[in-house]
């Protein structure tokens, strides 16, 4: 009889993040910091997901509010905020979050298909879901996270 074991090859590893009470993952691979109390600038004329650039070790990082990415009620105070930084095509991103979760190794098998009901905002930058114990888990895209070109609009 064949029996399907997992194996380490089987595994992801995600680094879960909280935004508006929702939990996301972005496999860990991507990540490259988890910085606090950012200083932005602002950008003028930037897409309204851009919140603004920073200088991280010389590089200079564009910062995009998840919140208004994901199309979320905003918060009032953001000063203590979060941010995860990504990489995409070369260039560093600072995504904006309200908090950083654990890392979690999960099996690819178990990664089912973004759901049809899932908002559409989020389903044109989801890599799928997983179910777990008492919540889902929302696998973030970066490449398509971050093409804020497509959807995004300009700033007054």
């Amino acid at each position: 009889m064949w029996e399907c074991k997992m194996t380490v090859s089987n595994m992801q590893d995600y680094v879960t993040i909280i935004v508006a009470d929702q939990l996301f993952g972005i496999p860990v691979l991507e990540v490259h910091d988890v910085l606090r109390g950012l200083k932005l600038t602002k950008v003028p004329l930037a897409p309204v997901e851009v919140a603004g650039v920073l200088n991280l070790r010389g590089r200079i990082v564009t910062a995009i509010d998840l919140r208004k990415r994901l199309r979320l009620p905003q918060l009032e105070n953001y000063e203590n905020g979060l941010s995860i930084v990504v990489e995409h095509n070369g260039e560093p991103y600072s995504l904006m979050i309200d908090d950083v979760g654990e890392v979690l190794s999960l099996d690819k098998n178990e990664l089912q298909p973004t759901p049809v009901t899932l908002n559409a905002c989020w389903k044109d930058i989801s890599g799928g879901i997983y179910r777990l114990e008492n919540e889902l888990l929302v696998i973030l895209q970066i490449e398509r996270l971050l093409d804020i070109t497509a959807n995004s609009t300009i700033a007054a």
